[in-house]
């Protein structure tokens, strides 16, 4: 698995894949080169709504469900 792939995972986790009213916001002043550019892949892949995070999309919630009952299976 690639550095980028991992990068966007690393991103997806941050969000609280429970709810749509809970939005992730990555400050380009603040957050790594890395981060920014994760999250801007994300929304162009159609899973969060803007390109510094905001919210989750339909697709994007799928997938951090996902990604959440995976890290449950690999902790157990």
């Amino acid at each position: 698995m690639n550095s980028m792939l991992l990068q966007e995972l690393s991103i997806l986790s941050q969000f609280n894949s429970k709810t749509f009213q809970e939005g992730l916001k990555v400050h380009e002043s603040e957050a790594s080169p890395e981060n920014i550019e994760a999250t801007k892949r994300l929304f162009e892949k159609g899973l969060v709504t803007q390109t510094d995070g905001g919210y989750l999309t339909s697709l994007g919630k799928d997938a951090a469900d996902h990604l959440q009952d995976l890290i449950t299976m690999l902790k157990a």
